[in-house]
């Protein structure tokens, strides 16, 4: 009664204080619900699951910007329900990208094959830290289709930053050893039947685009359709020779490494030694802070942090050999060296001086032992402490020879204008693999539907239970299924993120229009199986930024809309100018 009455007397409050106490309940349960919630799980039934087998499965990994989010995308997901870092291409789309790895979908029975994007930051908050959580998230959901469909063949696209991601996971996977019970840590090298790699930022001078295959410059093993007739390289390099090479262990003959001439992410000339520091240096900054912000008091603690642990690095290295002085590393060598990502650096075990007795016995030397030398003892040691200082003259001029000799092409890079020359709206070479057919000169297809003819050719094999077959030679009514596939997949264009790979340049983002695009449609999933799934490790994915920035070698800008190819002709549409 007592609480009625107050009640009765105190009613206008009570009106003002029950939405209120309602509120900090409400508040209360929310924050109840969500520091204890459960490891997140979606349900099976609305979204690709490990335990939906297929012959063949592509696993791409797009550019920066370009890649499926949790919360947004739906994920896929292992047996138990767990999110993993990847969407089927049913729920996610790339404009890059989906032109080859869509392209057998229609070539094969619904389930029998699997388009599939990988999650990863795709930023340049730290362009090592994308790429390598973009290969530790490849390799996890390869390891968690394999535990549930142990038969799957796996191809692998990567393009732009990603195409970094795919070739590293290639290298990975290619040179694995086998365990004492013949089984892989990643997935058997066999069961990976091809990779495309499109501008391929690790790409060895003088690489040919099949490395590792019999014809390296014609056709990857085991498909003996000719992508050219020539047999020159393209000339110069990947901007990350840290992470690069021609040599793929077991997966050689079955790469696919396109790169442009022009292309600076993968056509890097020799002898711009400068140049590569700065991509170095890229690499370990946060690109996407900087160009967002300019130079603020955080960005700058960002950058003299790298460059400060780069001096140290290189101070130590020099100090490590005694006879640095005498020896032709320059110091943008050493500079070259300790900023590059990959670098370790070296752990020297304690030393101790010994001095031998007249017993024979080895004794450490002790304070004690060394005696104050004469002064003709006193002018050897200065003398030899002097001695470095001697090759001191020598040493300043290696250090202008190599300075000259390896930039020769330094200043001839930064005066053609590397953005526009790699990222330049409509001529930029970064997007020439939609459009780099020349039927006149034996080029018959461009880069991305020689791509997307091999995956097709790739996926009725696994649809057939066929191994990669080296001497295999598609009949010219397989080729022309193939090839209409490809005619099939085009579709006008959407606008998307920007790919991305570091490059010598460093410009500022422009919206751009990429090529064209094909909705897959679902496939039937076949019987898993019956093997229990082990459990997958999937490492943390940073968020990226919400805004589309350039990196040292990426801007958003125009791609080829629709390229027409039949058997012997081919026609490639002019891209489109962003606005």
């Amino acid at each position: 009664m007592a609480i009625h009455g107050f009640l009765e007397r105190h009613r206008g409050a009570t009106r003002v204080l029950t939405p209120i106490a309602l509120g900090v309940a409400l508040l209360v349960v929310l924050t109840w619900a969500l520091w204890s919630a459960p490891p997140r799980t979606m349900d099976t039934a609305l979204t690709a699951s490990t335990t939906d087998c297929h012959d063949m499965v592509t696993l791409s990994i797009a550019g920066r910007g370009d890649t499926p989010r949790s919360g947004t995308t739906k994920m896929l997901v292992d047996a138990n329900g767990r999110e993993l870092p990847a969407a089927s291409a049913d729920d996610y789309v790339s404009d890059w990208i989906d032109q080859a790895s869509n392209a057998p979908l229609k070539a094969v029975a619904p389930g029998s094959y699997a388009a599939m994007y990988i999650a990863y930051p795709a930023d340049m908050a730290s362009y090592e830290n994308a790429v390598t959580t973009g290969v530790a998230n490849t390799e996890s959901v390869i390891k968690a289709i394999r535990a549930s469909c142990p038969d799957t063949k796996f191809a692998i696209v990567g393009y732009s930053e990603g195409a970094d991601v795919a070739r590293r996971v290639a290298m990975n996977v290619g040179h694995q050893d086998a365990n004492a019970e013949g089984g892989y840590g990643i997935v058997d090298p066999a069961n990976v039947v091809g990779v495309v790699i499109l501008a391929d930022a690790g790409r060895a001078e003088g690489q040919g685009p099949f490395p590792g295959a019999k014809n390296p410059f014609t056709n990857p093993d085991g498909f003996d359709v000719k992508y050219q007739n020539g047999r020159n390289p393209v000339p110069g390099q990947g901007v990350t020779p840290d992470t690069g090479g021609s040599d793929f262990g077991a997966l050689a003959g079955r790469i696919a490494s396109f790169c442009s001439d022009g292309d600076l992410t993968c056509a890097a000339p020799q002898n711009i030694s400068l140049l590569q520091l700065v991509v170095n240096v890229g690499r370990q900054l946060n690109i996407d802070a900087l160009e967002r912000e300019q130079l603020t008091p955080a960005t700058g603690i960002d950058v003299a942090t790298v460059l400060s642990r780069i001096a140290l690095d290189a101070f130590a290295h020099i100090q490590a050999q005694p006879n640095w002085m005498q020896n032709d590393e320059t110091f943008l060598d050493v500079l070259l060296t300790v900023s590059n990502p990959s670098y370790t650096r070296p752990t020297a075990p304690p030393t101790t001086t010994t001095k031998q007795s007249e017993t024979g016995t080895d004794n450490a030397t002790t304070d004690s032992d060394i005696s104050t030398p004469v002064s003709g003892e006193t002018d050897s040691i200065q003398v030899e402490k002097m001695s470095p200082l001697a090759y001191l003259p020598q040493k300043l001029f290696k250090e202008i020879v190599g300075l000259i000799v390896t930039n020769q092409n330094t200043i001839p890079v930064i005066m053609s204008d590397p953005y526009q020359l790699t990222l330049g709206p409509d001529v930029g070479h970064h997007f020439d693999y939609w459009r780099d057919a020349d039927q006149a000169n034996g080029k018959p297809l461009t880069s991305a539907d020689y791509a997307a003819a091999w995956l097709t050719h790739l996926a009725k094999q696994a649809q057939n239970g066929q191994q990669v077959n080296a001497a295999a030679k598609p009949s010219a009514a397989e080729l022309a299924a193939a090839l209409n596939e490809v005619t099939s997949s085009a579709a006008p264009s959407s606008t998307a993120p920007s790919p991305g790979t570091p490059s010598p340049a460093q410009p500022s983002a422009s919206a751009g229009q990429p090529p064209a695009a094909t909705t897959a449609a679902s496939p039937t999933p076949q019987a898993p199986a019956p093997a229990t799934t082990p459990e997958v490790v999937v490492p943390e994915t940073t968020t990226a930024g919400t805004e589309d920035v350039s990196s040292p070698a990426d801007a958003s800008t125009s791609a080829p809309q629709t390229t027409t190819v039949a058997p012997t002709t081919t026609s490639s549409a002019a891209p489109t100018p962003s606005g």
